[in-house]
């Protein structure tokens, strides 16, 4: 990531060019930054991928859509979704994000608190997986 795009102001304060991050991230997710109560998070959907239905319940997450085609699965509703689309999920909301285009759909979310391990990393929606399901991408402690 470029200077450009990314830099650091003061302890923990960063300024983003969020959308440019977001359309040139080649992972799945990759935490940008973590707060006291909120984090930031691009993600990348390959085509035909998905996020996978979830429920975080004690966990808001609002999702900005950059670039790309999909559905968002909300509370058993399907709606399409695509670039300048925004989807608030209220904690305990049960969702699910599909890429039905042909091209990556490059998308933000800021999670409240926190969702992730500080700075996780994970190249395929399967290293996602894998790291939840061993205990690795546990949020930091509040």
């Amino acid at each position: 990531m470029s200077t450009q795009q990314r830099f650091s102001i003061g302890e923990n304060v960063e300024h983003f060019t969020i959308g440019e991050l977001a359309k040139q991230n080649p992972d799945f997710r990759r935490v940008l930054w973590t707060g006291k109560h909120s984090q930031i998070v691009i993600m990348t959907i390959p085509a035909g991928g998905e996020i996978g239905e979830e429920v975080h319940e004690n966990t808001d997450q609002v999702l900005t859509f950059i670039s790309g085609t999909g559905e968002a699965d909300l509370a058993g509703q399907t709606h399409p979704i695509e670039a300048g689309d925004q989807c608030a999920v209220p904690a305990g909301t049960q969702h699910n994000f599909r890429n039905t285009g042909k091209e990556p759909l490059s998308l933000y979310t800021i999670y409240s608190p926190p969702e992730h391990a500080v700075d996780a990393v994970h190249a395929t929606k399967e290293d996602a997986d894998a790291a939840e399901q061993s205990g690795k991408d546990e949020p930091p402690a509040a």
